[in-house]
């Protein structure tokens, strides 16, 4: 089963914990063990799994993210003039794959899985796919 989420985003730059979303889609498929793909089918953002506990880690990331690939580069303002959120997409990576035991997510105790923003605000789209 391939199940299809929309989200909105609110900003060019976010971290959405989807970690609910996930879950929810492996309890409603009576997943019990296997493992879940999250894929994200957009070239300026991705999926992470990172910490959920301290919401300064995302602000962290997100502003190193800007430090390491900044908007404002001369030779990237062509065409859509979005190199940046290119960059930062391909750092993230498109997709995660999380291990189902019980009927669980098999995540540390300090983690969730996130769809990250970096070229909104829009409407965007991520992919859940069982393995059992």
């Amino acid at each position: 089963m391939i199940k299809k989420h929309s989200i909105n985003t609110n900003m060019r730059d976010e971290m959405i914990d989807i970690t609910h979303h996930v879950q929810e889609f492996v309890t409603k498929e009576n997943v019990q063990e296997g493992a879940v793909i999250v894929y994200c089918p957009h070239t300026t953002a991705g999926i992470t799994i990172n910490e959920n506990a301290d919401p300064d880690v995302k602000s962290d990331m997100l502003r190193r993210f800007d430090e390491i690939y900044p908007w404002n580069v001369v030779k990237d303002m062509h065409a859509e003039g979005n190199t940046a959120s290119h960059m930062k997409a391909s750092t993230v990576g498109a997709s995660q794959t999380v291990i189902v035991s019980n009927g669980k997510l098999l995540l540390g105790v300090w983690q969730g899985i996130y769809f990250c923003e970096f070229d909104g605000p829009r409407v965007r789209d991520f992919y859940l796919k069982s393995l059992n």
